[in-house]
């Protein structure tokens, strides 16, 4: 592991926390938009991540922290990649509003599948795992700043 892959995990890790909270916003902020441009209501977005590299099992990476090569094949893990921003697969709802201009002729109008109390529980995950992922980077820069102090 080389020296400044701590922060390059945890740099990884706020960017993919900055995507998951621009989509969750995008979210509650359409969470009332019963036609966007294709004549449907608002599709709730997700996003996709993936771990960059391949996890090597612990003898491998016990092997590679001790100095020995690795095994061959193995790329040690790090930090995480958005992969996409996809589309929720759950049904939207009717809400029965006649006086509605997009109702249908039984009153009913067909809204978004975005659950507010469901968004905001994620957009507080989601900064906290951002927190952690600054309180990771500012822990390995003090960790990088007291070696150096002991080299001078």
């Amino acid at each position: 592991m080389g020296l400044f892959d701590a922060i390059e995990i945890a740099g990884s890790g706020l960017t993919a926390e900055r995507v998951r909270m621009d989509v969750t916003a995008e979210n509650l902020a359409n969470a009332q938009t019963t036609k966007t441009a294709n004549g449907q209501p608002y599709r709730r977005q997700a996003v996709t991540l993936a771990q960059n590299g391949t996890p090597a099992d612990f003898g491998a990476q016990l092997a590679g922290a001790l100095g020995s090569p690795a095994e061959a094949g193995q790329v040690p893990a790090g930090g995480v990649t958005v992969t996409g921003v996809v589309s929720d697969a759950t049904p939207d709802h009717a809400v029965y509003d006649p006086g509605n201009p997009e109702a249908n002729a039984q009153g009913y109008v067909l809204m978004p599948n975005v659950n507010t109390a469901t968004e905001m529980v994620d957009l507080i995950a989601e900064s906290r795992s951002y927190q952690s992922d600054v309180t990771a980077m500012q822990t390995a820069k003090s960790m990088f700043s007291a070696t150096l102090g002991l080299l001078k």
